[in-house]
């Protein structure tokens, strides 16, 4: 394997794309080149941490041994935290440490987080004193709370300071911190006071006291707010970053933009989870057991409700028996009120998420969703209705019964069905957050029970009236 470019980034495009069609000659060429490889995690960590997920893992974790602590450290940052701890567990503690340690700790906090308890007491043996500490605090708080999102690298300045003071401190935490978007303004007890924008401190005159011209009570957040009020706020004020408070108002951190982002996107995916049932926590990466446990209770309450279907279904045997193409035609109906009502699911778990669903508007909320419900039965019913009768008298489908009895039933179940999930979609993540629960949790599964009861036994009550 030949490669001649001239740039690390050349070279990360080019092994990307060899990588994903022949990962051991990628990892053979870069154990042989060790000082590209080096140039590309200094260059271009994010791309250097593209290869490396392409790679078997004792392959990546090799490299990974290649660079300095800093070096990893940068790669590592870059790579999702559940791989990551696949990848750097045949790495010594030694130069694991090493690499934790130079990384800002909300990202070692997340990595370390992904490990076992007894790696992570190795780890925490073997990191510096400073590390270790930041790291433990950030692991005390939930992976979903604010104090589990946040970073405690941040600017902060005393009360008494005057803008031009300001700026001179700024200048000497510059290297320190990476993130100056804000200036937090804290008393003698680290209270927090005020916010001002290093690009305001730049513009304002340089003898006037801070306390002058910051925003007094900023927006912020307790340790243990949910990613979800962070999130919010974020949104709804435009904000940049938000301050992070103890219970008596003390500044411990802040939630930068890119942690608020991540929450947005790993609360909509574990929605998406919890709605069919899989482990809101589960990864491809997940340990079997785990995902087993996660699993598991659902898809057992999923047995026990598809046996109240059965029971209904078993209820009207003795129309099918006299009319067996009703149990081809039963399918249709349930599948059709599935469809419709997952689509009213998807849009109010979607409203709920981003706050937009209050108490007051319920009632009309549900209205338009059963109102979309009948324009969509009354479309279906006649569609169904119809493509059945023509199906009947084509004798593509054989029924004892008149043709037109037949289509009358699919198009009238349809119709019921196609109102009742339309509601029931949008009901049920308000009736679980009613109840105190995620909206989200298993709403699918309890969605398919109401569509198939009312689908396939629906059905079957119209059928033994009408025929």
């Amino acid at each position: 394997m030949r490669l001649r470019l001239r740039s690390p980034r050349q070279l990360a495009r080019s092994l990307l794309t060899a990588a994903r069609r022949d990962p051991d000659q990628v990892a053979d060429y870069l154990e042989a080149n060790t000082e590209e490889w080096g140039a590309l995690a200094v260059t271009a960590p994010g791309d250097a941490a593209d290869v490396l997920e392409q790679l078997e893992e004792e392959d990546a974790a090799g490299l990974l041994a290649d660079l300095d602590p800093t070096e990893a450290a940068e790669v590592l940052e870059e790579i999702a935290p559940e791989l990551a701890a696949e990848l750097i567990e045949d790495l010594p503690i030694d130069n694991l440490a090493a690499a934790l340690s130079e990384m800002p700790g909300e990202a070692a906090a997340d990595l370390i987080g992904e490990l076992d308890e007894g790696i992570q007491e190795h780890l925490f043996a073997a990191m510096d004193d400073e590390s270790e500490a930041e790291v433990r605090e950030l692991l005390a708080y939930p992976t979903d709370s604010a104090g589990g999102l946040m970073t405690t690298e941040i600017a902060f300045l005393p009360l008494g300071l005057t803008t031009g003071e300001a700026i001179e401190r700024i200048r000497q935490l510059h290297e320190e911190y990476e993130d100056l978007s804000y200036v937090y303004i804290v008393d003698d007890d680290n209270v927090l006071k005020g916010v001002l924008s290093f690009r305001d401190l730049v513009f304002v005159r340089p003898g006037s006291p801070l306390a002058d011209v910051m925003v007094p009570d900023p927006i912020s957040v307790n340790v243990m707010a949910d990613r979800e009020l962070v999130a919010e706020l974020c949104q709804r004020y435009h904000l940049f970053g938000i301050p992070v408070t103890d219970d008596v108002g003390r500044l411990v951190g802040m939630v930068a933009t890119d942690a608020v982002i991540e929450a947005i996107q790993d609360e909509a995916t574990e929605d998406f989870a919890a709605a069919v049932g899989a482990g809101v926590e589960e990864t491809v990466y997940s340990k079997v057991v785990e995902s087993f446990r996660m699993r598991a209770p659902w898809l057992v309450l999923n047995l026990f409700l598809a046996l109240v279907v059965a029971w209904v279904i078993e209820r009207q045997t003795g129309v099918i028996s006299r009319e067996p193409v009703l149990a081809a035609l039963m399918p249709v109906i349930a599948l059709l009120g599935g469809n419709g009502g997952n689509q009213s699911l998807a849009v109010m778990i979607r409203s709920l998420a981003s706050d937009d669903v209050p108490a007051a508007q319920v009632p009309a909320i549900l209205g338009r969703q059963a109102g979309v419900g009948l324009l969509n039965g009354l479309l279906l019913a006649v569609v169904s209705g119809f493509v059945t009768y023509l199906l009947l008298v084509s004798e593509v489908f054989v029924s004892n019964a008149p043709e037109f009895d037949v289509a009358t039933i699919v198009a009238l179940a349809a119709l019921t069905n196609l109102m009742i999930a339309a509601v029931a979609g949008a009901g049920i993540p308000l009736v679980l957050r009613k109840l105190g629960q995620d909206p989200a949790l298993a709403s699918s599964i309890f969605l398919t029970l109401i569509t198939d009861v009312v689908g396939f036994g629906g059905f079957l009550v119209v059928a033994a009236i009408l025929l």
